[in-house]
């Protein structure tokens, strides 16, 4: 498969995750188009790509970072409008919705390390390794935070509240 190929067949997956960081269809679909806009224009001059869809993953973590930190150092506010647009309506009687639900509930919860690491691994199947190397972290970082994340996720799941952190003085 030729590299435009593979960049087209990981599209799908791209936004899933660029969905699963900001929760807003328009702005994940922003982010994939601005990820694939930079690797388009890097591909005329990278000699080499040996693995396309952790490249392109690096690309977009990278991007949502910096526009993070861009949001962050300005402050925006969220308007009560873009939060009530994110909910998932959920009619009575429909357990899989309600599981759907409560699954994006815990993923909320999650620090966004976890998460990120968590819907790498689980929902795009990168191996352990690309995981590092797309957010810039040892692979035993990545291991336990994937650790983590599941814990808290399986408690948020089974209605049980995580411990408060004892201080040690």
């Amino acid at each position: 498969m030729t590299v435009m190929g593979e960049i087209e067949a990981t599209i799908p997956a791209l936004r899933r995750y660029a969905w699963s960081l900001l929760r807003n269809g328009a702005d994940a679909d922003d982010l994939v188009q601005d990820c694939l806009v930079r690797a388009l224009d890097r591909l005329t001059t990278t000699q080499a790509i040996a693995a396309v869809k952790p490249w392109l993953f690096t690309i977009m973590h990278n991007l949502f970072i910096s526009r993070w930190r861009t949001a962050r150092r300005r402050r925006e506010v969220v308007s009560s409008e873009a939060v009530e647009a994110a909910e998932i309506p959920v009619g009575p009687g429909q357990d899989s919705a309600l599981v759907m639900r409560d699954l994006l509930a815990g993923l909320d919860h999650l620090s966004e390390d976890q998460r990120q690491v968590l819907l790498l691994v689980t929902v795009e199947g990168l191996e352990y390794r690309e995981v590092a190397a797309i957010l810039d972290v040892p692979m035993g970082t990545v291991m336990s935070r994937l650790s983590r994340a599941r814990d808290n996720l399986r408690m948020h799941m089974d209605g049980r509240q995580r411990p408060p952190l004892r201080r040690v003085k």
